[in-house]
Parts: C-alpha cells; structure tokens; sequence
C-alpha cells in the first residue's frame, strides 16, 4: 500500500478488465480486505494493483459465482492451496446437501398443490417389524421444529455415552413425538436410546441425580409401521410426507394408530450424505 507505482503496476480499470471484475466490485473487496490493491496514490485515491493479483481477483469472482458469502470467500483466501481446498469442499457438500432437501422438499409441495397426495405415498415403501420391550434412557425436552437439528443430535451422543457405561447400546437411537412439533408446536419431543443393562441404567440415573434431564423408562413390545428415508428426507417440512404416507398405509389396511410417531435413526449422520438411508419414519400400529 505504501510502495510508489511502477511499470508493474496496473490501474484499476485495467486490472478490472484483466480480473473480469467491475471498479465497483474491486473497491468493495478493497474494503472487506478480500483483495488490497498494492498501491494507493495518497493525493488523487487512485488504486493499483500488481499483475500476479488477477489470478487471485478472478478467483474471488468464481467464488462469487458458487454464491458463497464475501465473508466465506474471505477466510478461504487467507489459508493455503490444499485447506483452502478442503474449505471449499465443505461448502459445496452443505450446498448440495440444502439443495437435495429442497428437491425433496418440491416434491412434496407438488403432490400437496396438484392433490395427488396419493402419487406422492406411492414413493415410500412402508413395512412392518415387532419391536422387544426394552429398557431406555430418554430426554424429553419442548422444542420447535426449528431447534430440533441443534437438540436430537447431542442428545443422542449424550444417552449413547452413558448406555456404554450400561452394559452397552441395545438398539439404535429414536426420538418420539409426544405431541407436534411444528414452527408454532414445541412437543415434547422425547430422545432415546436402548440400554442392555436396565439395573446398571437405573443405578446410573440414580447417580446423576436432579443435575440430569435423563431417565430410565420401560418400553413395551410393539409393532412398528414404518418407512425408510434419506437424510435429505429428514429435513422440516418435507419429512411429513413420510409421516402421511405410513398413516395413509396404515389405514388402507385397517391398521390402528397406538402410540406417537417417531424417527429411528440408525446411521452415522456425520458420514452419511443427502441421499443416503438414515432414518426410519414410523407408527406402533395393531390390528383392528
């Protein structure tokens, strides 16, 4: 910013046309320091810029065109070639992540707006398993849709980190609704997660004491009606079309509703991508 221009140095519209970026642009990123021009003449604010700088101008611009933040594009520059490589692949696998529940989501909107709902439950296939009574540790907690994501997640790492110290994990974890959960509804919403050792859970609970949300209940063989789905399926709202498609099955059959519906998950979400299985939707049913 303090050296004199020289030779190598080139104004601002002639690096803007070499860059493919407008004055305007430029001076927008000179303020976010994404792209400093290499000398400012101190009497007449004139900008210059240094030849190498184009390639770094340019790539700013095709990042702009992935629709990444100018804040985003900022921290990636400043790290080396191969982390800001990584950098830029964690941003693209959100991108495609948001981008799959809105397919899916478009999906479901479609069905609801053309009145072909029954087009849409087609799409699931929905089967039925006995489940064991087992022994579970839970956290029941009230919380919107919106708070879900930020709760099921370390609740689930919580309830697995003390099954392990009972005698091992029976079962995957699955959350039950005791009441909607919608942007309006708050639950409760109930996260669980199978114990091998019911004495060891209720020793452990009993340890914990008033310091711990968690518990220890029974929960009683049962049938499950249930639907398999993908992680991008999961998302608010779409994830309902899932719930209507299993009650809509259920009710051709003559199948009865006995509990509240909820989400068995069963893979490793971290590692899991947009259109990989990771949940079960599903309902206790009977017969009759």
């Amino acid at each position: 910013m303090n050296a004199q221009p020289h030779d190598e140095l080139l104004s601002i519209g002639v690096f803007a046309a070499r860059a493919r970026l407008s004055p305007k642009a430029l001076r927008l990123y000179d303020r976010l320091g994404l792209l400093e021009p290499a000398y400012v003449d101190e009497v007449s604010g004139y900008r210059y810029y240094r030849v190498d700088q184009v390639e770094r101008a340019r790539t700013v611009a095709l990042l702009r065109r992935l629709d990444m933040p100018l804040a985003g594009i900022a921290e990636m520059v400043r790290l080396d070639g191969e982390r800001a490589a990584l950098s830029l692949d964690a941003y693209w696998a959100g991108i495609e992540e948001r981008f799959a529940e809105q397919r899916t989501l478009a999906a479901y909107l479609r069905g609801r707006l053309s009145g072909r709902n029954a087009e849409l439950y087609a799409t699931f296939e929905v089967k039925t398993v006995d489940v064991p009574e087992t022994h579970v540790l839970s956290e029941t907690r009230h919380v919107v849709a919106g708070e879900l994501a930020a709760w099921i997640g370390p609740s689930a790492e919580r309830l697995e980190k003390a099954a392990k110290e009972c005698g091992g994990i029976a079962a995957p974890h699955f959350v039950v609704y005791h009441a909607d959960v919608t942007e309006e509804s708050d639950g409760p919403a109930e996260s669980c997660v199978p114990v091998v050792d019911a004495e060891a859970a209720r020793a452990w609970a009993a340890a914990q004491g008033r310091a711990s949300d968690a518990k220890v209940r029974v929960e009683p063989a049962h049938r499950l009606a249930y639907t398999r789905i993908t992680k991008a399926q999961v998302a608010y709202p779409q994830i309902i079309a899932a719930y209507d498609a299993v009650e809509a099955w259920a009710a051709e059959r003559g199948l009865t509703i006995t509990g509240p519906c909820r989400e068995v998950y069963f893979a490793d979400w971290g590692r899991s991508g947009p259109e990989d299985e990771v949940c079960d939707v599903a309902f206790p049913v009977s017969a009759g």
